[in-house]
């Protein structure tokens, strides 16, 4: 993946001072949570999701924040380059 750097100069990566709220808010307002449990397949986001609820999952699961992360670092990179999005 190519680096690529948000309008702080940041790289996208390394998710400097981006919370784990933002991160998910920026996917369901992108995603919604039908489309992120096509994505990620993660249960939080089928079964009655929400914000607040996924938050909670995903705090206590460190495999599901990392596909969360994973996927956020992708979109964004992609956003930024100018390329397909995921």
């Amino acid at each position: 993946m190519p680096d690529a750097r948000d309008q702080s100069g940041h790289l996208i990566r390394e998710l400097h001072g981006v919370t784990l709220a933002d991160i998910l808010e920026y996917l369901v307002a992108h995603y919604g949570f039908p489309e992120l449990d096509k994505h990620l397949r993660i249960n939080c986001f089928a079964v009655n999701p929400s914000v607040k609820s996924s938050l909670t999952f995903l705090r206590r699961t460190p495999w599901a924040r990392a596909k969360v992360e994973d996927l956020f670092i992708r979109l964004r990179t992609a956003e930024v380059l100018g390329q397909p999005r995921p």
